[in-house]
Parts: C-alpha cells; sequence; structure tokens
C-alpha cells in the first residue's frame, strides 16, 4: 500500500471510530475486520486496530492477542505505546494485574509523549487492583502534576516521596 492509498486508509479508519457509540458492537467489530484486510495479512496496524475494536466493544480476551500480535509485528510510534496501554488495561479487566503492572512499569523508562498521563493512570488502576494504593496515588499524582498551572513542582516531588516511603 503506497503513502497515499495508507492516508486514505486512515481517513475511512477515523470515520470508522467516530461511529463507535453509532452501531452495534458486532456490526462495528465487522467493519473493522473488513477494513483491515486491507492491509497485508499480519501488518500491525491492522492487528492493532482489530485489537481496539474488540476491546472497545466490550471483548477483552479477544483483544489481547490481537495487541500482543501487533506488538510482536512491530506497531510503531503512538500506536505501540496505545497497544501496550490497552493490552494492560485489557490484562487488568481480565485478572491479569500483576502482568499490567510490569508492561506499564516497563512503559514509564520508554521515551516521553502526551500519552505519559495515560501509562500512569492505567499503572495506578493495576496497582490499585494489588492493594498497592499508595504507589497508586503516586502515580496519579505524578500525572496530574504536569497539567496544573501551579505547584507542579512540589506536587511532583510529594507523588516521588510516596513511592520512596514504600520501599
Amino acid at each position: 500500500m503506497d503513502a497515499n492509498a495508507l492516508a486514505d486508509w486512515e481517513l475511512r479508519l477515523a470515520e470508522l471510530w467516530k461511529q463507535l457509540d453509532r452501531v452495534e458492537a458486532d456490526d462495528f467489530v465487522a467493519c473493522m475486520e473488513a477494513l483491515t484486510t486491507e492491509l497485508p495479512a499480519g501488518h500491525p496496524i491492522g492487528l492493532f486496530e482489530r485489537g481496539s475494536a474488540h476491546d472497545s466493544t466490550g471483548s477483552p480476551e479477544l483483544a489481547v492477542p490481537l495487541y500482543r500480535a501487533a506488538l510482536a509485528a512491530g506497531v510503531t510510534g503512538l500506536r505501540r505505546r496505545r497497544a501496550t496501554i490497552q493490552l494492560a488495561s485489557s490484562l487488568r479487566n481480565l485478572g491479569e494485574a500483576e502482568e499490567a503492572v510490569a508492561l506499564l512499569s516497563s512503559e514509564l523508562l520508554m521515551g516521553s509523549d502526551e500519552l505519559d498521563g495515560a501509562v500512569r493512570g492505567f499503572l495506578a488502576l493495576a496497582l490499585t487492583q494489588l492493594g498497592r494504593e499508595r504507589q497508586a496515588v503516586s502515580h496519579s499524582l505524578t500525572a496530574l502534576a504536569q497539567y496544573l498551572p501551579r505547584y507542579n513542582r512540589s506536587l511532583a516531588r510529594y507523588a516521588e516521596d510516596l513511592l520512596v516511603e514504600v520501599e
């Protein structure tokens, strides 16, 4: 698929995602399946988008293997990070909070981008499920600190102190 065809495909994908709350879950997934067949078999973007469709329509058990496959196939950029976040979230929902924490903790060591707060937010949810609320609060406050008009450094420092006290 050349660059123009891929750009057109991405536009159609965006239009499909706008329909998520307007169509039945099975119809949405079927449309996503049809759209992703336009990509080569095993394409990491197609795997990721199929996983996202299942996840968004309430089937995290179907999404997990697709996210894993997308990551193994080399999905890149923001989709790679989204795949990691969404995989971890689905795992947490399926009772695999330990693996979710491991994935998201590793993700914190990756480069920083606009999804940093999401990584910390979903990490906080997984930590809470494991009874590690103090760490969860720390990650939540760290994520929040970047959005405050004042007190950013103070709040981030206090959040860090919560983690130090746990160790």
